[in-house]
């Protein structure tokens, strides 16, 4: 199963992000268009299967929908040290590294079949719901170099292992879920529905901070890859008077733990695991349509502190990390569709997302820093017939604020407890990030 898994993430994607935590935010062309609303407003079968499995029953049809976008990020990453920190006499140094990692994919399979008349619907979907990753490049102006000048860029935080930074960092995380959905009319207006869901994830970091260091550094790690199950619970109310109500539970994703493989800079190898499981999400949302307008409005609770490998914070014994020590997550989505345009409906849709990264602990969060507070989306669709459907979108993130706290060294835990912050120091980053995304939805024929 691993194997299958595995495969259909290397023919489906490369890299997925996310852009709230380490969420993404909608499924598919016509759901990031409208912010990701749709727990109450179905739209499309990618929206509904992705926030509430219930909403599927309002389709009669066998539709199929592919989308896939591209994806831009540009994360920076800062840092500072004050005088004396890299010993006596030593200078103050401060930087800003780029993120060069370029664009990534991102795409979303949906299907669903309905039929007139009947109380059931069925569903499939695989969607890359999860990912994050920076490239950030080693600081070339540091104090190894015999053309070191403190007074120009030079980001402390990339310094070589050797230099008392992390060198280059890199990070590579995705996940994959499958779900299997079925929907049940209990009234015309009335549907529940639920979606065991088949989740495969994959992780390699550079350094490996949730490796044991040695007197060579922090190693970095091949890509570790795991499997994890859970389900999604979701109720739908479709009212005459075009006013729709809907609710849905996604489950822990459950998962075994990533083995890391790792080498240092010594060439010596070592082996550790890690276990980070998909946070439990809460969605609530209200739906309204008239004859030209579609409005959907969605909020979502994400519970990072009850999940494994983001309730955890600051160092294990040995000095490894053992957890991000996220916050729990608020986001409402909202969109806007006019369909005053024959074959041509327009969307408008906006996301808001709060930070779960606790500034007094961003110096762990560095290798996942797609967090995006506000973003904008505009899409639109094009009806070649009643079957055949173009769809578009582009969207615009910013993270809003700069996330900032301490560096850390858990070598100063005594002098600085509990986390070992190096007095006077900073650390943060911040991020925008567009896509472009084009997507066909094909409805057979009776």
């Amino acid at each position: 199963m691993k194997n299958l898994l595995r495969f259909a993430l290397v023919l489906f994607t490369t890299s997925v992000f996310s852009q709230a935590g380490h969420i993404m935010q909608s499924a598919g062309s016509v759901n990031m268009s409208m912010g990701g609303a749709a727990t109450a407003q179905p739209l499309d079968i990618s929206g509904a299967l992705q926030w509430n499995p219930a909403a599927i029953s309002v389709f009669d049809s066998k539709i199929i929908n592919f989308d896939l976008g591209i994806f831009f990020s540009s994360p920076e990453l800062s840092s500072s040290l004050p005088a004396g920190a890299m010993g006596a006499g030593s200078p103050a140094v401060s930087g800003i590294t780029e993120d060069d990692r370029g664009a990534s994919p991102m795409p979303a399979l949906a299907f669903v079949y309905g039929k007139e008349g009947s109380k059931h619907t069925f569903g499939v979907s695989a969607v890359g719901i999860s990912g994050f990753g920076v490239t950030f490049p080693e600081e070339a102006n540091n104090p190894m170099s015999p053309s070191f000048n403190p007074t120009l860029n030079s980001n402390p935080i990339n310094y070589p292992q050797q230099a008392g930074g992390f060198g280059h960092i890199e990070s590579d995380y995705m996940l994959l879920q499958i779900g299997l959905a079925w929907a049940y009319e209990i009234t015309n207006e009335l549907s529940i529905g639920v979606q065991p869901t088949l989740n495969y994830s994959a992780l390699e970091l550079a350094p490996n901070p949730t490796s044991n260091p040695t007197a060579a550094g922090y190693p970095s790690s091949d890509k570790a890859s795991a499997i994890g199950y859970g389900a999604q619970f979701g109720v739908f109310y479709n009212s005459p008077s075009g006013f729709k109500l809907g609710a849905s539970y996604k489950t822990p994703q459950k998962f075994e733990d990533l083995e890391f493989t790792n080498t240092y800079l010594d060439n010596s190898t070592s082996e550790n695991a890690f276990n980070m499981d998909y946070p439990s999400i809460l969605s609530f949302g209200l739906g309204y349509s008239t004859e030209d307008f579609d409005l959907a409005v969605d909020y979502r609770f994400v519970d990072y502190e009850n999940t494994n490998g983001f309730a955890e914070k600051g160092w294990t014994p040995t000095g490894s990390v053992a957890g991000f020590g996220w916050k729990n997550m608020n986001i409402i989505s909202a969109g806007l569709q006019y369909k005053g345009i024959e074959k041509l409906p327009l969307r408008v849709g906006y996301t808001y997302s709060s930070n779960p990264i606790d500034s007094e602990l961003a110096f762990f969060s560095i290798p996942a820093t797609a967090i995006i507070k506000n973003a904008f989306q505009f899409g639109t669709s094009y009806l070649f017939s009643d079957n055949f459907k173009l769809n578009g979108v582009f969207h615009y993130g910013r993270s809003g604020d700069k996330t900032e706290g301490e560096i850390f060294n858990p070598q100063n835990i005594q002098n600085n407890p509990p986390y070992g912050a190096i007095p006077g120091s900073k650390v943060g980053y911040d991020m925008t990030t567009s896509m472009l995304m084009l997507g066909l939805t094909y409805t057979f024929s009776e």
